[in-house]
């Protein structure tokens, strides 16, 4: 009865104990137990403490030799155990073993019923447990040679999984990590040549897809029953909807690691096995390092050919979906190994549509990102310079050149990019802090590479050679000449006609729509080189002007200097005389288009506040001038005319000889047919101006125009008359038919020409005084003295009518008695004393300064 098994246990406890007097406890703690399970509330520990009888059981199980493992007190000691487990939950024995009464099936029973009790926690069993079992049980499946070993380890695994199918929970269910682990090994022994192993593997598969879709989905899963499933093969969508992503990685190593097997019978099964897991869409997968590393170091030991192929398409699929991942593992690997194995790359570019897809998102990280994507993904990102290097390693595989003409211009302006910004903006430092970049790598140095690779790899190894002749890589790589090595790259892409020219210029027009652009000037600089080729020229649309026309407004004096370089480069093609996009194909125009477009930005650089780029503007003028024809330029040309009127007073030297230059330049373009309102008026309203800038000094001529030498004398500088002024007034003499006057223009001094002109042209003697009294205020005293001579010589000549008309000029000289420069005060006065003694005008003041000084 119970109460003698409590008698005799607590007997035995106190005394020595016989293998007769064991097998007699074991049975009454099992008799007791069941008493105590019957019990709503009961406990071992009201009777006799569960430790000390556990205790005691171990006692008994470790004196049995171990060479009897099918002993009757093995047997019943096990059995106590595992009533002594179950005194706290309900469980139903297995049937297929109630019945079994062979020693050794009854050990396995009663083993079977011990981990079973073992894994049992509260009201279910416990995850945690059956990983822990499952990690000692799995080596000796998958080490182990022997059949017997490998069939009673699957039949283990296969009775703990299904001795917990009945259950409607199972605790710590989101700690158990071991289910890709082990599909992938049980899918492998599913495909064992052996019977009994192939059916005890299918078994426990389908037991453990069976727990899967139990505990796993909230939705019963359409179609068969899981109980239903049939045994034997691998279930892919298991894979694909009851596994994380960390178990899909182990069902892929596991695999994989069975690829490397020597056995011809192994790699063919995991093969044939990965292969139905990539019949369908490859899903969201973890431990993406894990699988590249294992990748990178066996796949030369995977001989077999559609293994090969197999693992070449998981390595192809997860660099499309992971890239960050596969390509910093692939870097950490080299760095680290230094072995610098080239199979992983090779892999990488021989599936043509994954290299595109490869490439465009390597392209699209060479621009900086933020440290994470923003989508949740906490995985690590690549930067610009891990973009630039993974480029470069790609580009070293000659098998895709077809595929990179698609990709050249934007990746070619992407490096080139980069490089501007190592630069000019000094992030060379930042890049330098970068994961997984070596001491040794350079960030300047190793983007140049792989441009110079990208364009080795399109056809351009000749282009490479010619910029490295021309020290042009050295430029490039310099801060101080950056950009004349951009420029000497894009002058070498057109004496090379490169191919991409075309492609490249649309870009970066593409690129300079958005004004904030971040390398802008690198792209200004660029694209006006590019137009120094015909081809280019030609293709420049209203678009093209729109983007130059907006950067005009920019405040940056280097941006509106390449500016107007480009408008001069654009006005020597033969395409400025017409333009196929406006007014009809072909048909000429008032102007070039590209210069009616730009006009009113060109001629406002003149008014800038910044004297470099106005001198930069007189200068690509004066080229204008030179290059563009009255026919077709009439327009610009007048306009440019009014606009050069206030600078041929400019008190900047440079700046007066420049306007001096372009005006005389586009005076030899005017012809009498020509000659028509305004620009007849604006002629002849700067004659006097020309003429009285015979006596300009411009102590700079002698540097700004070339072919006039220094000399070493003491005779005065040359004067601008002798290179500008004068070819100017023999210009408009010519312009006007004034042919006797040509010849006094050409040869005679300031006061004779005055004279000539005011008698061959006294109807206009009104005209010229405005002018002259216009130029009382001119900055040189030359000027203003001969001003106010030749004002009083018009005034002289004026009848009593004429005279009542020039109250303003009478003013103007009279405040010109308090000129600054002597001479020039002289002058007004003495001029004012002439008039009075000729009865013109009383003297209004008086002065003891008598000049008898003639002019």
């Amino acid at each position: 009865s119970e109460r003698e098994a409590y008698e005799f246990i607590v007997d035995f406890l106190e005394q020595e104990q016989e293998q007769l007097d064991k097998l007699k406890f074991l049975r009454a703690v099992s008799m007791l137990s069941g008493a105590v399970h019957a019990q709503a509330d009961g406990t071992m520990d009201d009777f006799v403490p569960k430790a000390v009888l556990a205790k005691k059981i171990e006692a008994f199980i470790l004196e049995e030799p171990l060479e009897v493992l099918v002993g009757p007190l093995r047997q019943q000691a096990m059995l106590c155990i595992v009533a002594l487990r179950f005194l706290l939950c309900h469980f139903c024995w297995p049937p297929s073993l109630l019945h079994c009464t062979s020693p050794t099936c009854q050990t396995i029973q009663a083993l079977d019923d011990m981990v079973q009790a073992l894994m049992m926690e509260n009201a279910g069993p416990s995850m945690v447990m059956l990983q822990s079992f499952l990690e000692i049980i799995l080596p000796w499946l998958v080490e182990s040679e022997k059949v017997h070993e490998q069939t009673r380890a699957l039949g283990t695994i296969s009775r703990m999984l299904r001795s917990i199918c009945s259950f409607p929970e199972l605790s710590h269910v989101a700690e158990f990590s071991m289910s890709g682990k082990l599909m992938g090994t049980l899918g492998l022994f599913c495909m064992n040549s052996n019977y009994e192993i192939s059916m005890g593997a299918s078994e426990a598969l389908h037991y453990l897809f069976k727990v899967l879709v139990l505990h796993r989905i909230t939705v019963p899963p359409a179609g068969p029953d899981a109980s239903q499933t049939a045994w034997g093969r691998f279930p892919p969508q298991s894979f694909q909807k009851y596994l994380t992503p960390e178990e899909r990685a182990d069902v892929l190593v596991v695999s994989m690691g069975a690829l490397t097997s020597t056995s011809r019978h192994d790699a063919q099964a995991a093969s044939e096995m990965l292969r139905m897991i990539l019949k369908f869409s490859l899903p969201e997968i973890g431990k993406v390092p894990e699988i590249v590393t294992f990748i990178y170091l066996h796949i030369n030991s995977i001989t077999e050919a559609t293994a090969q192929e197999t693992v070449k398409k998981i390595l192809h699929l997860l660099a499309r979906t992971y890239t960050d991942e596969v390509i910093l593992t692939l870097f950490k690997i080299d760095d680290q190994s230094q072995r610098g194995a080239r199979k992983p790359w090779e892999i990488l570019a021989s599936f043509p549509k994954g290299y595109e897809v490869i490439m465009e998102y390597l392209l699209q990280r060479l621009s900086p990102q933020p440290e994470s994507r923003g989508d949740g993904d906490a995985g690590p990102a690549l930067r610009p310079l891990q973009a630039t290097r993974a480029i470069h390693e790609l580009l070293l595989e000659p098998s895709r050149k077809m595929e990179m003409q698609a990709f050249y211009s934007p990746l070619f302006m992407a490096l080139l990019f980069q490089i501007s910004t190592l630069l000019v903006e000094g992030a060379a430092e930042a890049f330098q802090d970068q994961q997984h970049v070596t001491e040794w790598v350079d960030p300047i140095s190793s983007t140049v590479e792989a441009l110079k690779a990208l364009m080795r790899s399109t056809g351009y190894s000749d282009l490479v050679s010619y910029i490295q002749k021309l020290r042009g890589w050295e430029l490039l790589t310099s801060p101080e000449r950056h950009h004349e090595g951009v420029a000497l790259l894009a002058r070498a892409m057109v004496v090379k006609n490169c191919w991409h020219n075309r492609p490249i210029f649309s870009l970066v027009v593409r690129m300079l729509q958005e004004l904030e652009h971040e390398n802008h000037l690198t792209a200004l600089v660029f694209l006006t080189e590019l137009l120094w080729s015909p081809d280019m020229a030609a293709i420049v649309d209203e678009v093209t002007l729109r983007m130059l026309a907006s950067w005009f407004q920019c405040k940056e004096p280097a941006v509106v200097k390449l500016l107007l370089r480009a408008v001069e480069i654009l006005a020597m093609h033969g395409n400025m005389v017409t333009w196929n996009g406006a007014e009809g194909a072909g048909c000429p125009l008032s102007s070039p288009f590209p210069l009616r477009a730009l006009q009113p930005y060109v001629l406002n650089c003149c008014y800038s506040e910044d004297s470099g780029i106005v001198a930069e503007t007189f200068k690509m003028l004066k080229c204008l001038v030179e290059q563009l024809t009255w026919e077709h330029s009439s327009a610009f040309l007048i306009q440019l005319a009014f606009t050069l009127g206030p600078f041929l007073e400019e008190e900047s030297e440079l700046l007066r000889l420049m306007a001096f230059e372009s005006y005389g330049a586009l005076l030899a373009k005017v012809s009498r047919r020509v000659l028509v309102f305004p620009l007849r008026h604006q002629v002849f309203n700067l004659l006097i101006l020309l003429v009285l800038h015979l006596e300009d000094v411009n102590v700079s001529v002698a540097q700004v125009r070339p072919e006039v030498q220094p000399q070493l004398s003491l005779s005065p500088p040359p004067l601008l008359s002798l290179q500008i002024a004068r070819p100017a007034l023999c210009h408009t003499a010519t312009v006007l038919r004034w042919s006797k006057l040509k010849v006094i223009f050409a040869e005679k001094d300031t006061w004779t020409i005055l004279r000539a002109l005011l008698k061959k042209e006294a109807s206009k003697a009104l005209w010229f005084l405005k002018q002259s009294v216009t130029l009382f205020r001119s900055p040189q005293a030359p000027i203003r003295q001969a001003a106010v001579w030749f004002a009083g010589q018009i005034l002289q000549t004026l009848s009593d009518a004429e005279a009542r008309e020039v109250e303003e000029a009478f003013t103007a000289l009279r405040d010109m008695q308090e000129d600054p420069d002597p001479a020039v005060s002289c002058l007004a006065v003495q001029t004012f004393y002439v008039l009075e003694a000729k009865e013109k005008r009383p003297v209004a003041s008086s002065t003891s300064c008598f000049c008898i000084r003639r002019p």
